[in-house]
């Protein structure tokens, strides 16, 4: 099957697939502030990545490209990304390298979006001439490097060996143009991996946890044979893989995704250190149903949203919202405690 092909079946089983699983967002709550001493009109949504400033926390995150029809997708989520002053990420721009016929499915992002925060993409074994075609390609300010080996093994066609990845991305990290952020595609990380990535000097992680577009499903679909069924529910929460990172906030640049739906989950989010926070399947689905105005109108909303929560919590920076007191639950919170997380801090921080 072609790489076209493939890319054909990730959009349409992304968009066919029911969402599944928790994120375990529930788990967490906030503690409310009927004094929160705060004015709206104070509120700052500014934040940054990389060392780059937005004006945003929120990112339409990696979805498509590839395959002919993806340019009309990334042509209406570069609108999106434009009219809602938001940065976006393209899809694994791999296919565009063998086959230089489809760059403009990607590079239309930059025709769209001329003056745009545009985030490139490539695997994490990709070399470091490959990661600099792909930040050329898009004119990109920042570099996705994914790690999707749960997706590559259950993909009929995947890669099977993944034992020199590190090293890889450390190559990338010191070799090229723009800051690199290295991401999960919804499995999520642990602070066995945050700890490696810390040690070879990446700058910034997106944890990508589960409880979004689940990829394992989508290959699944793809497989003649037998599923890999069980793999589906495989990797932590968004919510657990935020937790696993709390040693790492002055590490990295934290980008929570995986699942993320709304303004409150976006917030949750930011109080666990994120610095932006990744929407795709939320953003998609509306887009390609309703069209670009539309999709103008939930990302507003969710600004809006978003300011009143960080009003409740006393909050005039996005930042602030990781000094408020979080409370976590339930299934969240078992994990915590046999992982040795202490939660206490989180719920009487301020105090």
């Amino acid at each position: 099957m072609s790489i076209e092909q493939r890319k054909l079946d990730h959009v349409r089983y992304a968009l066919e697939l029911p969402i599944t699983g928790s994120t375990g967002f529930s788990d967490l709550s906030f503690v409310h502030r009927a004094l929160p001493e705060s004015d709206l009109a104070d509120v700052s949504l500014a934040t940054s990545v990389g060392g780059l400033d937005l004006s945003s926390p929120i990112l339409l995150n990696a979805m498509t490209g590839g395959a002919g029809p993806t340019e009309a997708i990334n042509r209406k989520l570069a609108e999106l990304a434009k009219h809602s002053g938001i940065a976006m990420a393209v899809g694994s721009q791999r296919a565009a390298l063998k086959d230089p016929a489809l760059c403009s499915t990607y590079s239309v992002v930059r025709e769209v979006n001329p003056n745009g925060i545009i985030i490139g993409n490539l695997g994490a074994g990709a070399t470091v001439e490959d990661a600099e075609r792909a930040v050329e390609m898009i004119g990109a300010d920042l570099l996705h490097l994914h790690l999707n080996v749960a997706q590559e093994l259950t993909m009929p066609e995947g890669d099977r060996s993944f034992s020199d990845l590190l090293e890889k991305i450390q190559r990338v990290v010191e070799g090229v143009s723009v800051p690199v952020i290295v991401k999960e595609v919804g499995n999520g990380m642990s602070i066995e991996t945050y700890r490696m990535l810390a040690d070879i000097g990446v700058q910034a992680v997106d944890v990508a946890g589960r409880g979004g577009t689940n990829f394992v499903a989508i290959e699944n679909q793809r497989r003649s044979g037998r599923q890999f069924q069980h793999l589906e529910s495989w990797g932590q929460t968004t919510a657990v893989s935020l937790l696993e990172a709390q040693d790492f906030v002055n590490t990295f640049d934290l980008i929570g995704s995986g699942g993320v739906q709304h303004a409150h989950d976006a917030a949750k989010c930011l109080a666990l250190g994120a610095k932006m926070v990744g929407l795709a399947g939320a953003v998609l689905r509306p887009l390609m149903e309703h069209g670009v105005e539309y999709a103008t109108e939930l990302v507003d909303h969710l600004h809006s949203e978003l300011r009143a929560i960080l009003t409740l919590q006393g909050c005039r920076k996005v930042g602030e919202l990781a000094q408020r007191p979080l409370i976590v639950r339930g299934e969240t919170a078992e994990w915590c405690r046999l992982r040795g997380l202490r939660l206490e801090p989180l719920a009487r921080r301020g105090l």
